[in-house]
């Protein structure tokens, strides 16, 4: 959103399609996770609405208090970006999408960052956070997990072991991008030169189907992705620079695994955006 501008974009999160709120989940036999605690059939149907063009009164659960707030109208501007737990649980929602991101960190670091987020935002414990995660487990099993075989990108933050890294230390990048739409020719983008950066392998997805894997390594030196970054943004034939927001994490920190990786994304954004308008200019 801060390379692209806010103006340009709206965000909408699926978990405002909770179907109740945080007390009334108490003596509920399931969790947010489960389909049955969720607006599905609204959530499709609003998805469809904004990839036409067609404004939504999007319901909105408050994530600081747990209670379903006032109905918000929305309108889809240039890009239209989801987040959430059931995005592309169905067909239909899925077939919404121009391209759908999978984040599949390893779960000792997806368990770390839900710690960290939910003592220090959302005021709970450890215990607490801990207790909540082993009651989702199984849904989380049955319906979160799936979607990452429906994803177009895959991204996962993690150490690289065969180095000895540990969670603790700077996370180093992997994408599995699938044939399932157009990549960045990262073949033509990356060579010896910039292997202390990024490597591009062709490996075996979970299901056995072959697919692009990009390693961007968190030891990585600037000038080296900088490389990377102006050949792939040149590949868009954009007369602007690379945004300088990609990769920080704060005003004084950048992250280059986390820069590459949302230039990729970022890439793929501005492609869908002129599929749709190359035929309005014909």
């Amino acid at each position: 959103m801060e390379a692209l501008g806010p103006d340009r974009i709206t965000s909408v999160g699926a978990d405002d399609y909770h179907r109740y709120d945080r007390q009334e989940r108490k003596s509920l036999p399931f969790t947010p996770l489960h389909p049955k605690c969720n607006y599905i059939d609204i959530m499709e149907q609003h998805l469809q609405h904004l990839s036409l063009g067609q404004p939504i009164l999007k319901p909105v659960y408050d994530h600081d208090t747990g209670q379903l707030g006032r109905p918000e109208y929305v309108e889809p501007r240039e890009f239209v970006i989801v987040e959430g737990l059931l995005p592309l649980h169905t067909a239909v929602s899925r077939a919404c999408f121009d391209i759908t991101v999978f984040l599949d960190p390893p779960e000792e670091i997806r368990i770390a960052w839900k710690l960290r987020r939910d003592i220090k935002k959302r005021g709970y414990t450890e215990e607490q956070v801990r207790a909540e995660l082993e009651k989702r487990e199984p849904e989380s099993a049955e319906f979160i997990r799936p979607q990452r075989a429906h994803a177009d990108i895959v991204v996962r933050f993690s150490p690289i072991e065969e180095r000895g890294e540990s969670p603790e230390d700077p996370l180093s990048a992997y994408l599995l991008l699938r044939p399932t739409i157009s990549h960045p020719d990262l073949v033509k983008v990356l060579g010896d030169d910039t292997r202390e950066a990024m490597h591009l392998q062709l490996r075996r997805d979970a299901d056995g189907k072959p697919v692009d894997s990009v390693h961007i390594h968190s030891y990585a030196d600037r000038k080296d992705t900088k490389k990377v970054e102006q050949a792939i943004w040149d590949e868009l034939g954009i007369d602007e620079p690379v945004p300088e927001t990609l990769g920080m994490i704060d005003p004084d920190t950048r992250d280059e695994p986390l820069a590459l990786t949302q230039l990729i994304l970022l890439y793929h954004l501005i492609q869908a955006r002129e599929s749709h308008v190359r035929p309005e200019r014909r």
